[in-house]
C-alpha cells in the first residue's frame, strides 16, 4: 500500500502527469508532490513558505494582525507569512516546431516545458509573486504581463493548455523583443531547446542581464537528442523545414555527440560567465529538478 509521500512523489514523473485531465490539476499536483519531497535528499532542510492566516491568540504581536481581514470579518487574524513579496517573474516558452519532437515513451518537449511552466506559475502565485507568460516561435505569439492573482493564474494555465507548436525557431529575436518590453526588473525563466544560433541566443540572454533581470535558462531536450541512440537505419525529418535524410545513425553517432556536446558546453559556459543560471533537462527527468532550481534562485535573490 502506498504512503501519502509515495503518492505525492509520483506526480513528479512526466508520464504520470501527462495522464491528468487538465493543466490546473497538473500544476497543483506537481507542486504538492514537490513540496512533499522537499524533506527528502537532496532537498533536506529546504522549506517553502506560503501565506496563511490564523486566528489571533493571546501573546501574538499586534503588528502581525491583518487589519484588512479584520475589516472584512470583524475578527482578528494574524499573517503567518508577514512579508508580502512582489517579485515579478516572466516565463518565456518556446513553441516552435522543433519543440514538437518526442521519442518513443516520452512526452513532446513542448508538453514537458508547458507542465514546468504551469507548476512554476502555480508556485509563484502561492508565494504571492507576480507571474507572466510569453509564448513565442519565430516571434512573440502571446504576452501576458505579470500579475499575482489566482484568477490570472487560471488564464495562464488556459494558454498553456491550448498550446500548439508552429513555425520555425526565433528564440534570439523573441528574447530581444521581450527584453525591450519588460518595464520592471524581475526573474526571467526561459524554457526552450535553444535550437537557434547559440551566439545570437547568448546575446539575447545578456540583454535581460543588461537591464538588471535575473535569468534562469531551462534547456529542454529529448533523451534521444542527447544520446542519438537510434537503430541501424533511420529517416530524419527536420521538424521546421520538413527536409528528410535517410542514414545509418551509428556512422555519425560519435561526430553527432561531440558536436552536440559542444553546443551544450557553449550555453553552459556563456551562462556561467554572465551570471545566468543554466539547467539542462530532458523529458524523462522528474519535474522536481526544475522547481528546485527555481526555488534556489528565488531564495538567493529575495
Amino acid at each position: 500500500m502506498k504512503t501519502a509521500v509515495q503518492e505525492g512523489l509520483k506526480y513528479l514523473q512526466p508520464s504520470v502527469v501527462a495522464q491528468l485531465s487538465n493543466m490546473e490539476l497538473r500544476a497543483r499536483l506537481v507542486v504538492e508532490g514537490f513540496i512533499t519531497g522537499l524533506h527528502k535528499s537532496p532537498y533536506h532542510g529546504f522549506s517553502v513558505e506560503f501565506t496563511e492566516h490564523r486566528q489571533y491568540m493571546p501573546g501574538d504581536e499586534i503588528k502581525h494582525i491583518d487589519w484588512k481581514a479584520y475589516g472584512k470579518t470583524d475578527r482578528y487574524y494574524v499573517k503567518e507569512f508577514e512579508e508580502e513579496t512582489n517579485l515579478k517573474s516572466y516565463l518565456l516558452l518556446d513553441a516552435s516546431k522543433s519543440m514538437d519532437y518526442r521519442s518513443e515513451n516520452n512526452l513532446r518537449k513542448v508538453e514537458y516545458a508547458s507542465y514546468i511552466a504551469a507548476a512554476l506559475a502555480y508556485l509563484m502565485v502561492e508565494q504571492r509573486d507576480a507571474v507572466g507568460l510569453t509564448i513565442y516561435d519565430e516571434s512573440v505569439r502571446t504576452l501576458l504581463p505579470p500579475r499575482a492573482t489566482k484568477l490570472y493564474l487560471k488564464q495562464i494555465l488556459r494558454e498553456l493548455e491550448s498550446l500548439q507548436p508552429a513555425n520555425k525557431t526565433g528564440t534570439a529575436r523573441s528574447l530581444h523583443e521581450v527584453a525591450e518590453r519588460i518595464k520592471r526588473r524581475g526573474l526571467v525563466v526561459v524554457l526552450s531547446d535553444l535550437f537557434d544560433d547559440p551566439k545570437e541566443v547568448t546575446t539575447a540572454l545578456k540583454h535581460f542581464r543588461h537591464k538588471g533581470n535575473e535569468v534562469i535558462v531551462m534547456q529542454v531536450l529529448d533523451p534521444m537528442e542527447r544520446s542519438f541512440a537510434f537503430g541501424t537505419d533511420a529517416l530524419f525529418r527536420d521538424m521546421e523545414t520538413q527536409e528528410e535524410l535517410l542514414t545509418q545513425p551509428w556512422h555519425i553517432q560519435k561526430a553527432y555527440r561531440e558536436s552536440f556536446q559542444q553546443f551544450l558546453d557553449h550555453y553552459k559556459r556563456e551562462c556561467r560567465e554572465n551570471a545566468i543560471d543554466y539547467v539542462l533537462l530532458d523529458t524523462s527527468i522528474p519535474f522536481d529538478k526544475a522547481l528546485f532550481e527555481y526555488l534556489n534562485k528565488r531564495k538567493r535573490i529575495h
